[in-house]
């Protein structure tokens, strides 16, 4: 199966301004995302970003770069963008790999394109894991989620859902994959209300009756960088 990851880089973001260019034991937050991704097995891994000193600093490590507008709402839809400048064939599979996961394993990125390559009725696919303590459970933070009998996501919530008891309900990770014809498709739906309120995306996915397959790893992944605390963990490690 070939499938290509895109890593969307932001400059701008409200807690840690820059974070794709911060250093990480010597090399920045971003190309520590980019050698994670080419670990993947990807047989393309793309830099897209909307800057120009994130442009300049991707080119010194990687042959894929593209600069995309700078009023995309979303990184999806800065995925949507990398597609069509590519011309990508309607059936190959992008993953959104987000630029602050900076150890993010190689493998649940191609166990996510897997998960959506072996379920021809799924339009998307993620990834989860299984909650275990109560506080995960009940902190909004924390976005849940729900699976049905197919392993498909019945609901996305920052609130306290399961189906029984807290242990049915999981921990979602921020990781998509999809098929070029239906991120087209995707990105041109309106946003639903619930999305809107959640500020969940793939809620849209749902509202509009998609199947969102999801893959439920077996352990937790190592979170991403959204705080300075994050940042400080993340550099002990390096």
């Amino acid at each position: 199966m070939a499938f290509s990851v895109v890593i969307p880089a932001r400059f701008q973001s409200s807690r840690l301004p820059g974070k794709p260019l911060l250093d990480l034991g010597g090399l920045s937050m971003l190309q520590r995302v980019y050698q994670q991704a080419c670990k993947s097995d990807a047989s393309q891994v793309y830099i897209a970003t909307d800057h120009g000193d994130i442009l300049h600093h991707a080119k010194e490590f990687c042959e894929q770069v593209i600069m995309t507008r700078q009023d995309h709402p979303t990184g999806t839809d800065r995925l949507q963008e990398v597609a069509q400048h590519l011309s990508l064939a309607d059936d190959h599979i992008m993953v959104n790999v987000q630029g602050d996961e900076p150890l993010i394993s190689p493998t649940l990125i191609a166990d996510v394109a897997n998960q959506l390559n072996n379920d021809q009725s799924a339009a998307m696919a993620t990834a989860c894991y299984a909650i275990s303590n109560e506080a995960d459970f009940l902190n909004p933070n924390v976005v849940k989620l729900v699976l049905n009998e197919h392993g498909h996501a019945i609901n996305f919530s920052r609130e306290a859902i399961s189906i029984g008891s807290p242990l049915s309900a999981y921990r979602h990770v921020g990781i998509y994959a999809y098929r070029v014809k239906f991120l087209t498709l995707f990105t041109s739906l309106p946003q639903s209300a619930l999305e809107k309120t959640a500020a969940l995306e793939q809620l849209r996915a749902l509202h509009y009756g998609y199947k969102i397959a999801v893959y439920v790893s077996s352990q937790a992944p190592v979170t991403g960088v959204d705080t300075m605390e994050d940042l400080v963990a993340v550099r002990a490690r390096f």
